[in-house]
Order: structure tokens, then C-alpha cells, then sequence
């Protein structure tokens, strides 16, 4: 065992030849080094949680026929959707069918039968359901200025329904088309008007154009085929190519009401129309006349069905519908051939 006074004397001498006191205690066990204290660990920020973006709804099954409700600004609208059958991954063209007055979105699949030819075609179909609250008769409300203009009312609800099943199926936005009876098919009119950038063309069924009617009195007039101060005149914008289909025994819609599409055509067109008429029976028996209309490049921007002895119904529908007429020429295969043949050009972006 070292002796400290021995010990102390030996770095008292050290501490003369110049070493440090420290240096020299320390040698000999008398300073210890204090232990270094640990050191902290870096602090660091607690991690920010970041939200998942949420995952866009599944695209409905081939072969589903699904009810859905559709929100915006501008009211609330239930509506059936029919994916055909076939490849789950293509990108199909959707057509929207707007039903008549009591009708309701199932009743007017069944008596239309698209859903049908759907699956031969491959089409989406889409059918908005007007309810008893916005009218009692379940009509669409074409004869009011609220709803007859772009960025209002039923317009802008069918636009914006027709937008979100689109993103909902997938389907191809160069190919959308709007059609319907009655009640319907002036709503399909003025909305394939309102919204040209959506829609590529119009089916028009047992209907009239909208021109200027803004009341009650002055829609039934223009039903029955009264000329009306209401009647526009002057230059209009160019329609999206149409096909009409009218009864000539029609008692609802007056069968004059077919050429009020032509008259629009040619006060919009730039140029002469020429026209082309061929006359037919179809399988049950019902005598037609079909009318192109075309414009000064060949494209035929209308094409106009009379069927002849056929009352306000759909031609060629099916007996489990209402309003159909199951002996005339198909309408529903007419205007998927008319609306199929035509897709919005791709817009090009200018090079920079």
C-alpha cells in the first residue's frame, strides 16, 4: 500500500523538474479525472403526419345497374347508372337518357332497352331521375328561364352529374351524348346546347326545341304547334349534330314541332343545307321516313325520323315500358348508330 506523505513528496519534485501539479498528482493517484458527462442525444421534431389522399371510388362492376345521388350547388338529383359487361379496363363512351314526364329513370331503361344494346355496343348509360319535389308530374322543367340556361338550374345539375359519372366509370370524354322523350328531349336539347364542350351530339324524342318559351301558356302552345311571339328569329348558334324521332300521329307534341330543328339548323349553318330523304317500313310494320341534313362540308348535322301512324311514344321500345311503340324502326339502335359515329377531336396544346 502507497504511502500518501511518500507519495505527495515524489510530485512535489516532479512539480520542481517543471511538470504541471496536475500532471504530477495525477501520476501518482492523488487527482482523479472527473468522468465527462454523457452526452445529450440530439432532440428531434416529432414527425408531422401527413392525411392520405383518399382513393377515387371504385369504378362500378361490368355488368351493374346501381342507384346513386348526385349533390352540387345546384340541387340534389338521383340517378341509376348500367356498366356493360365485357373488359372492366376500357374507357367507353356514356350517354345520358332523360325520361318524360311520370316516367321514372328504371321504367325508361326498360322501355328504351339501351341497357341491352349497352352490352353489344359497349356503352355506359346514365339515367338522371327527376323528383316529384322539383315537379309534381316528374317533368324536367325546360319551360322556365331558370332552367334553361348554362350554369343553371337542371342544366348545370345534368352537366355537373354528367361530369361525376364520367370520373366515376371512367368512361371517354370525347364521347358524351345526351338524349330523351318528351319532356326529356327539350331538356336534352338545351342542355347539349348549353353545354357544346360536353356533349357531341343530341337524340331528340316526341320533343320540341325550346326556343324562347318562358311560361306555362307558352310551352302547351308551343306542344301543340302554335305559333308564338316566343318564336326566336335571327341568326342562332350552330346545334350539335341531332337526330329527331317523331310520331306523325302524335296527340301530345304536335308532329310540326320535327321541324323546328331544321329551321334551327339553317338559320345557324354557314352556308346551304343539302337534304336526302329515303322512305322504309320496319320489321313491325311501321312505315318511316328518314332526312339527312347536311352541311356545306358533307357532315350531316341532322338526321330526322318520321314514323308514320306512331303516337307519342318511343319507337321500337319495348312493351314493358311505358310510352313505347314496339312496331316502329329502333331509336335506341338508331341513335347509339348516329351518336357512335362521332367523338370530340382531341384539343392540342399550342408548342411552347
Amino acid at each position: 500500500m502507497k504511502n500518501p506523505f511518500v507519495s505527495a513528496m515524489k510530485a512535489a519534485k516532479l512539480m520542481q523538474k517543471g511538470r504541471p501539479m496536475s500532471a504530477a498528482f495525477a501520476m501518482h493517484g492523488l487527482l482523479t479525472t472527473p468522468a465527462k458527462p454523457p452526452k445529450k442525444a440530439p432532440t428531434r421534431k416529432p414527425a408531422v403526419k401527413r392525411t392520405p389522399k383518399p382513393s377515387p371510388p371504385a369504378r362500378p362492376l361490368p355488368g351493374s345497374f346501381i342507384d346513386g345521388l348526385f349533390e352540387s350547388k345546384h340541387g340534389a338529383i338521383r340517378y341509376k347508372l348500367y356498366t356493360p359487361t365485357g373488359s372492366a379496363r376500357r374507357r367507353m363512351p356514356i350517354v345520358v337518357m332523360l325520361h318524360g314526364c311520370s316516367q321514372s329513370a328504371g321504367d325508361f331503361a326498360t322501355g328504351t332497352g339501351m341497357n341491352e344494346l349497352a352490352d353489344e355496343r359497349g356503352v355506359i348509360m346514365l339515367y338522371p331521375e327527376q323528383s316529384r319535389s322539383a315537379n309534381m308530374a316528374r317533368c324536367w322543367n325546360w319551360h322556365r328561364p331558370g332552367d334553361q340556361l348554362r350554369g343553371k338550374g337542371e342544366p348545370a345539375l345534368i352537366a355537373g352529374l354528367t361530369r361525376h359519372a364520367i370520373a366515376l366509370s371512367r368512361a371517354d370524354p370525347t364521347r358524351v351524348y345526351i338524349a330523351g322523350i318528351s319532356a326529356g328531349g327539350v331538356a336534352a336539347a338545351i342542355i347539349g346546347q348549353a353545354y357544346p364542350e360536353l356533349f357531341v351530339a343530341v337524340g331528340i324524342h316526341s320533343a320540341l326545341t325550346r326556343g324562347d318559351v318562358s311560361t306555362v301558356s307558352g310551352a302547351l302552345a308551343a306542344m301543340r304547334g302554335r305559333s308564338t311571339s316566343e318564336t326566336p328569329t335571327g341568326r342562332t348558334p350552330r346545334p350539335r349534330p341531332t337526330i329527331v324521332f317523331h310520331g306523325d300521329a302524335d296527340t301530345v307534341v304536335h308532329p310540326s314541332n320535327a321541324d323546328g330543328f331544321r329551321s334551327l339548323l339553317e338559320r345557324s349553318a354557314h352556308g346551304p343545307l343539302v337534304s336526302q330523304s329515303e322512305q322504309g317500313t320496319s320489321a313491325g310494320g311501321r312505315a318511316f321516313t328518314r332526312t339527312e341534313h347536311r352541311d356545306g362540308k358533307g357532315d350531316v348535322m341532322l338526321e330526322n325520323w318520321t314514323i308514320h301512324g306512331s303516337s307519342h311514344a318511343w319507337s321500337g321500345g319495348a312493351r314493358a315500358g311505358s310510352y313505347t311503340d314496339p312496331a316502329g324502326p329502333d331509336a335506341s339502335r338508331e341513335m347509339l348508330r348516329f351518336f357512335l359515329a362521332r367523338r370530340r377531336k382531341p384539343v392540342r396544346k399550342a408548342a411552347p
